[in-house]
C-alpha cells in the first residue's frame, strides 16, 4: 500500500513587503536611470564612490534623540553575531561624512563625489516610498561658498532635464534653516516646540491649510511669522546665482526645512508640478557640521539625494519612460537539435561583429522556439537547418512586420550592424 504523501506548505513567491524584484524589464529601466544619472554627474566633474550597506548603529544615533528615534523606529537595526549593533543604511550622507573625515588630510578640496546606493527604511510602503530603494547622491565638501550650493541645485536641475523634463514640469523650492533658527530664537521656543515646528513645516504640503494653521497656533506662533515679507538673504543670493546660470524655475518657500537635524543652511526640494503627482521628489541642502562627529574640525558640505521610485513616478505620468528593448537583436531557432552546435558557430560569428545574438537549444518544437523569440521581444529571427547549412544562405525575418530577407552567411553581420 502506497504511503500517503504529507502536505508540505509551499514558500511564497512574493518579495518581502516594501521591496521589489527586478525582472529584466524593470532592471533595464534601473540601468537607464543609473546611466543617465552617472552621465550628468560626470559632466559636472563628480567622482563615484561606494560603501557597504552595513554601518554601526551609533553613526545614526550620534546627532541626538531625534536621530535615535529614527534608528529605533525607521531603520533595520540588529545585533550581529559579534554582539555589535549594526544598521542597514537608511541614507548615504552619514557614511559619506565618515569616509571624508577618515581621509580628509589626503584629499584635495573642494571634493565632488556621487554614488547610487540602495538604502533601507522600515516604514509603511506607499506611493513613492518603499522600504528599500536606490538613491542618487551628489555632494560637495570643502567650500562654504553659496556658489557651491548653486552648483548642487544646478546639477539637480540638469538631472531633471536629462530625463526629458521641461522647466514647467518641476519647481526647485528653497528654504533656510538659518531663517527657521532666527524664528526659534526670536520667539524663545523650547527645544520641544522648535522640534515640533520643524516637523510641522516639513509636512506642510501633506496636510490642509486649516490643519497647518491650527497646529501652528497650538504652538503659540502666529502663522504670519512663518511668511517673511522678504526673501532671507542667504536664499536670495543663491536664487540670483541660479537665475544667472539659466535656472528660471527656482523660488523661496519658508516651509522647506528638510527633516534631518544635520542641515545647517539653505535647503531645497524639487517638486513635480503634474496634477496626478504633485509632490516633493527629492531634495538636500547644506550641512556644515556633520564631519565634526568624527573630527574636531568642521568641514563645509552641501548635497542632495534623489530616489529611483519618485523618478519613475515622475517619468510615468508624463509618458517619458523609455521603451524596453531586449539585449538580443537576433534569435537563432534550429530545425533539429543536432544543428545546435553549428547554430552556435553562426552566433559566434555575429557576436564577433557586435551583433547581440541568442540561440535556441533545439529541445522543443520549432514553433515553440519562434514563440519564445516573440515573447522575449527580440526583433529578428533566423531559422537554421539542413538547407541553411548546405546553401550557406539564411532567411532573416523581421518579427514585427513579417518581412523576410535572404542573405548569404557572410552578409549577415553587415546587415544587422546597418539597421
Amino acid at each position: 500500500m502506497a504511503k500517503k504523501r504529507e502536505k508540505v506548505d509551499k514558500l511564497t513567491t512574493d518579495a518581502y513587503k516594501g521591496v521589489r524584484d527586478f525582472y529584466p524589464e524593470e532592471q533595464a529601466f534601473l540601468n537607464y536611470l543609473f546611466a543617465t544619472m552617472r552621465g550628468v554627474a560626470k559632466h559636472f566633474g563628480y567622482e563615484e564612490y561606494h560603501a557597504s550597506i552595513l554601518e554601526p548603529a551609533e553613526l545614526y544615533k550620534a546627532k541626538g534623540a531625534e536621530n535615535e528615534e529614527i534608528v529605533r523606529e525607521q531603520t533595520y537595526t540588529f545585533i550581529d553575531r559579534g554582539g555589535r549593533e549594526v544598521t542597514l543604511r537608511p541614507e548615504m550622507t552619514p557614511t559619506l561624512a565618515r569616509m571624508v573625515a577618515r581621509k580628509r588630510r589626503e584629499m584635495g578640496f573642494p571634493l565632488r563625489w556621487y554614488s547610487i546606493p540602495n538604502v533601507f527604511r522600515y516604514e509603511r510602503p506607499q506611493r513613492g516610498r518603499l522600504r528599500e530603494h536606490w538613491q542618487f547622491n551628489a555632494d560637495i565638501f570643502g567650500s562654504p561658498s553659496p556658489v557651491a550650493d548653486a552648483e548642487i541645485m544646478l546639477l539637480a536641475h540638469s538631472l531633471m532635464r536629462a530625463f526629458g523634463a521641461t522647466d514647467e514640469d518641476f519647481i526647485i523650492k528653497l528654504g533656510s534653516r538659518n531663517f527657521l533658527d532666527s524664528i526659534v530664537e526670536e520667539l524663545d521656543l523650547s527645544p520641544q516646540h522648535a522640534k515640533a515646528l520643524r516637523h510641522l513645516l516639513d509636512r506642510k504640503n501633506k496636510i490642509t491649510r486649516q490643519e497647518f494653521t491650527r497646529e501652528v497656533e497650538e504652538l503659540g506662533i502666529a502663522v504670519e511669522t512663518l511668511s517673511p515679507k522678504k526673501v532671507p538673504s542667504d536664499v536670495a543670493e543663491i536664487l540670483a546665482l541660479l537665475k544667472y546660470l539659466g535656472v528660471s524655475n527656482a523660488q523661496f518657500d519658508p516651509a522647506i526645512v528638510r527633516g534631518f537635524d544635520y542641515y545647517s543652511g539653505v535647503v531645497f526640494e524639487v517638486f513635480d508640478t503634474h496634477p496626478e503627482n504633485r509632490r516633493a521628489m527629492f531634495g538636500g541642502g547644506r550641512y556644515d557640521n556633520l564631519t565634526a562627529l568624527f573630527d574636531a574640525e568642521e568641514l563645509p558640505a552641501v548635497g542632495f539625494a534623489a530616489g529611483d521610485v519618485t523618478f519613475k513616478d515622475f517619468l510615468s505620468v508624463r509618458g517619458l519612460l523609455p521603451e524596453y528593448l531586449p539585449n538580443a537583436k537576433v534569435y537563432i531557432a534550429i530545425a533539429r537539435a543536432d544543428f545546435a552546435s553549428e547554430a552556435m558557430r553562426l552566433a559566434g560569428e555575429l557576436r564577433k561583429n557586435n551583433v547581440s545574438t541568442a540561440v535556441d537549444f533545439g529541445d522543443k518544437k520549432l514553433s515553440e522556439q519562434i514563440k519564445a523569440a516573440v515573447r522575449h521581444g527580440i526583433p529578428y529571427l533566423i531559422v537554421f537547418g539542413e538547407d541553411e547549412l548546405v546553401s550557406q544562405s539564411l532567411r532573416v525575418k523581421d518579427l514585427a512586420s513579417g518581412k523576410e530577407t535572404v542573405l548569404a552567411r557572410g552578409e549577415l553581420s553587415s546587415f544587422f550592424t546597418t539597421l
